[in-house]
């Protein structure tokens, strides 16, 4: 049971991850995209992103979103505010994580 319980608290100097609770980013899809799943894994894979919510959203089930971003999927969003579209672009997602921090 050692493996459940938690650390030791330890002080730090470093800054936490994410200062904004509310910051989410939102992911356009499609069911069966190859390069949205992709884009998915690789954003939960960044540790500044770690703790964020992410929505993925079909883009077809909002006729504003489709005309917008239909041809362009997947469209990755952070607080309503483009990020990158067809692949994960890590400076563009740095650079915005700067913005809501």
């Amino acid at each position: 049971l050692s493996s459940c319980r938690a650390a030791p608290s330890r002080r730090s100097t470093e800054e936490p991850a994410v200062h904004t609770v509310n910051a989410r980013f939102l992911l356009y899809s499609r069911p069966d995209c190859g390069l949205c799943d992709e884009m998915l894994a690789e954003l939960q894979a960044l540790p500044q992103a770690a703790s964020m919510r992410v929505d993925v959203v079909d883009v077809d089930a909002d006729p504003q979103a489709r005309r917008r971003y239909g041809h362009k999927i997947p469209v990755l969003l952070l607080d309503g505010k483009l990020v990158c579209h067809g692949r994960l672009d890590l400076e563009e997602v740095h650079k915005a994580l700067a913005i809501v921090r």
